[in-house]
């Protein structure tokens, strides 16, 4: 019988998913080839020079492929110059035509460069956003037209050795695939896979897979739907991943980290691209980082097998928790911030925490991103905080202070005795997978007071801990759950990109009802702190669990942009960041525009050379304006909706 909730090897047992060995030049992927990188040029493909310039300086970053986009048929015809020309200087990398809406266009390249990469949204069918209604044999009418269509560039990449990658994007399904499956991740995997079937009638199999989207549930949820649609199907394509849109600096990172590690850790993946809106070459460490934690990740410590996944891998269903003093039930994840390796605590170290004291007023300023606990561990605090800021000790620290109800008590598992005297509230305890398999769990299973800490020292980690919750839902344990992680990384980079992916992948699944982000070793203690805590929240606000702050959903420029990304992304942030909740899209062509801003509230999309169309959720509100006024105009549109207000001090 098949399983209808397998999508990896194993959620216990890391292995990499197996799949079909795909020759793109000398440089294959799938199989047990190790998981490529790549990256995408963001110069305009008729300027020779400039794109062989970027391509090395990608190539020099560890980049293994190189794509560059082909709009037309005099782009598609020059990427034999580049091609040339980088052979010239001695780099014989892959280069990937990517192509929307020309087939002749990827007809063309598909006998140049090793790989073309299609959209299937855009290749042959149309987007408009028009409510169509077919019958089945209409719809069949259709299929039969893309196979006309797609046909000839299949059998000219079987004739030539080259590779296709079928590229989903969430932000452009057909009118014709939205009609039928809705704006949905099955939808996104039917859109790949009726090309997928032409392919394979044609005894065409040199293909690889993707479904990208910006917002990282989405995405995660239609890759597990795709492999297990392939396992169906008896396919075993290699799939590459990426966050498409994931913006600029820390928070690019950390929601590429979210969608792709979370793929990962399943050992889902066979090439990578993370969608930075910066210069390309900027994107590979990142992408390297990713890829190379799992190059021992098989020798982790054996975790508990399951015959059954409780949970449905396909869809976001949090998991059901009481609350208990605010943690749990319905309210949003909570942040725990770790200030127990610090001697002396002043109301200044809470800046970094969104705490700023003013003595003035003797009033605290508290942000958006303000941690909600405080752990102390064995220290005093000599001032008075915030009403809404909570504090949290060991155990014998919190029994010895005179006013218990300023404060919680922390425990570890082993320490917890049925006969301490606890907080009537609220108790802080520690554990790990094996604790929960001990007999004396059962003290604390389902007591309305307790709140676990989950930890784990495993480096399968997430799966262990998500083997945890597993358990939970299996016994009806309903205790609210906060995902601790301790990381030793002396570079900060690392730390953000891997807790990202470990806490980001949970969350994803519904599980966690808080984060607690610790390092071992604190190089810049109150800068460190700080970065750790816009981590915590940035995570947060990538799983769509707790939305602290402004969202931009920015693409990576590459040569169909219109305008410069970078600048203008930092243009519209400077003035709008102060909008919590609100999700802006900054795209630099229409190719995804109108539909990744489906899940935008506002969209400022290039249209033209100097032009922007600007775009509520997907419907235009001003066409071609000239691009000097666009950021007004859209902030006007924005207070006209009455989503907008001033910047202010939240005293």
């Amino acid at each position: 019988m098949r399983n209808l909730k397998k999508y990896c090897s194993s959620i216990t047992k890391y292995s990499r998913l197996l799949t079909r060995e795909v020759s793109i030049g000398d440089l294959p992927l799938g199989g047990s080839y190790p998981i490529r990188i790549q990256s995408m040029t963001t110069t305009d493909t008729m300027n020779t020079l400039a794109t062989v310039e970027q391509s090395i300086r990608m190539i020099s970053a560890g980049s293994e492929y190189v794509r560059i986009t082909a709009p037309s048929l005099n782009e598609a015809q020059n990427l034999l110059n580049i091609k040339n020309e980088l052979k010239k200087r001695g780099f014989n990398n892959p280069i990937i035509a990517d192509i929307h809406f020309t087939p002749n266009a990827a007809e063309l390249a598909a006998r140049i460069v090793e790989k073309v990469r299609i959209n299937p949204g855009n290749y042959v069918d149309k987007k408009k956003f028009q409510a169509l209604e077919y019958s089945d044999s209409e719809y069949s009418e259709e299929l039969e037209r893309i196979r006309e269509r797609f046909t000839p560039l299949v059998k000219i990449c079987k004739e030539y050795g080259t590779a296709m990658r079928i590229g989903t994007n969430h932000g452009s399904l057909s009118d014709r695939i939205m009609s039928r499956y809705g704006d949905t991740p099955l939808g996104m995997v039917e859109s790949a896979l009726e090309f997928v079937r032409i392919c394979e009638e044609n005894n065409f199999h040199q293909i690889v897979l993707s479904m990208k989207a910006s917002n990282p549930q989405i995405m995660v949820q239609a890759y597990r739907l795709l492999i297990n649609k392939m396992f169906e199907e008896r396919m075993n394509y290699p799939l590459h991943l990426g966050v498409t849109e994931a913006g600029d600096g820390e928070d690019g990172r950390i929601k590429s980290s979210v969608g792709i590690g979370t793929l990962l850790e399943d050992g889902i993946g066979d090439t990578i691209r993370v969608s930075l809106t910066e210069e390309p070459e900027h994107e590979i460490p990142v992408a390297i980082s990713l890829a190379k934690r799992y190059s021992v990740r098989d020798k982790h410590d054996p975790i508990i097998a399951i015959d059954d996944q409780p949970n449905n891998p396909f869809i976001y269903e949090r998991r059901r928790t009481f609350e208990i003093s605010n943690i749990g039930g319905e309210t949003v994840p909570k942040v725990i911030a770790d200030f127990s390796q610090s001697s002396i605590v002043e109301p200044s170290d809470l800046n970094c925490i969104g705490y700023t004291y003013n003595s003035t007023t003797d009033k605290w300023n508290i942000s958006d991103q303000s941690s909600d606990f405080i752990y102390l561990g064995n220290n005093d605090l000599s001032f008075e905080i915030p009403s809404n800021l909570k504090l949290i000790y060991n155990y014998k620290k919190w029994i010895s202070i005179e006013d218990r109800s300023k404060g919680f008590p922390f425990l570890k598992f082993e320490e917890y005795n049925t006969k301490l005297s606890l907080s009537f509230v609220l108790n802080f305890i520690q554990l790990n997978i094996h604790d929960l398999f001990n007999k004396e769990f059962i003290n604390l299973a389902n007591n309305p007071t307790i709140v676990f800490i989950l930890t784990t020292e495993n480096i399968h980690g997430m799966a262990e801990q998500r083997r945890v919750f597993f358990e939970l839902i299996k016994k009806n344990i309903s205790n609210p759950v906060i995902i601790k992680r301790n990381y030793l990384f002396d570079e900060f980079e690392y730390f953000r990109i891997y807790s990202s992916t470990d806490l980001g992948a949970l969350l994803i699944d519904g599980f966690g009802d808080g984060i607690w982000l610790c390092k071992s070793q604190y190089n810049h203690l109150y800068e460190e702190r700080s970065a750790i805590n816009r981590t915590s929240f940035g995570i947060l606000q990538a799983t769509r669990t707790r939305i602290s702050k402004t969202e931009y959903i920015a693409c990576p420029s590459c040569g169909r942009t219109l305008f410069d990304l970078v600048e203008v992304t930092n243009k519209i942030r400077s003035r709008t960041e102060h909008l919590k909740g609100v999700k802006i899209a900054i795209m630099g062509c229409i190719v995804n525009g109108p539909g990744e801003m489906a899940d935008a509230d506002y969209g400022y999309v290039g249209s033209g050379i100097g032009k922007i169309t600007l775009y509520k959720g997907k419907e235009v509100v001003k066409r071609s304006i000239n691009a000097e006024n666009a950021l007004d105009e859209l902030i006007k549109i924005i207070k006209n909706d009455g989503n907008w207000f001033e910047p202010t001090d939240n005293l």
